[in-house]
């Protein structure tokens, strides 16, 4: 009898091919792509209700502070060059100068409590009806009443009124930032 040979065995595949690797990273990065513009949208609306939480701090603090140090303490807004920014300070209007780039200026014996900057680049800006705010250090008022607005460059937007009596009330116009009542 003749000897044939054995039939060859099919070898079993094992891993993948190039092209299921290649089919695989593009639905992962069409994916990817779809949601970036969501997570960026829902990065500034964080970074916005950030900015209205730290400026809401800042009124109270200031409010506590002109009380307990029985001053008159002050929140000085400033916009210039694209870039906007508050200092909360001591002294009379006008004595501290909020600066884009480094701390605020004031004039000698005036301090500086805290400053809060918006560069002209940065995902929320920052804009005030009044150039100061002034706390009574006897009954906490504020004078004048103010109204702050931090808008995101999505458009998503945050106004702080601060009334008379120091109280911050936050609303969002049409809703923009989750959280907060409609202005």
């Amino acid at each position: 009898m003749p000897a044939t040979a054995p039939a060859p065995r099919r070898r079993l595949q094992r891993g993948i091919t190039l092209i299921d690797g290649l089919v695989g990273t593009a639905v992962v990065a069409v994916a990817a792509g779809a949601t970036l513009p969501g997570v960026s949208g829902l990065r500034t609306l964080h970074q916005v209700a950030h900015a209205a939480a730290e400026f809401e701090t800042d009124v109270q603090h200031a409010r506590s502070l002109a009380v307990a140090a029985n001053a008159t303490v002050r929140i000085s807004f400033d916009s210039r060059d694209g870039a906007s920014c508050y200092t909360v300070h001591t002294g009379v209007a006008g004595d501290c100068q909020c600066r884009a780039g480094g701390p605020a200026l004031c004039s000698d014996g005036v301090q500086a409590l805290r400053t809060a900057t918006f560069a002209p680049d940065a995902a929320v800006t920052m804009s005030a009806n009044v150039r100061t705010i002034a706390f009574d250090p006897v009954k906490g008022a504020s004078t004048p009443t103010g109204t702050v607005r931090l808008t995101g460059r999505n458009g998503a937007a945050v106004h702080q009124i601060v009334n008379v009596m120091g109280r911050v009330r936050s609303c969002s116009p049409a809703r923009t930032v989750p959280g907060y009542k409609a202005c």
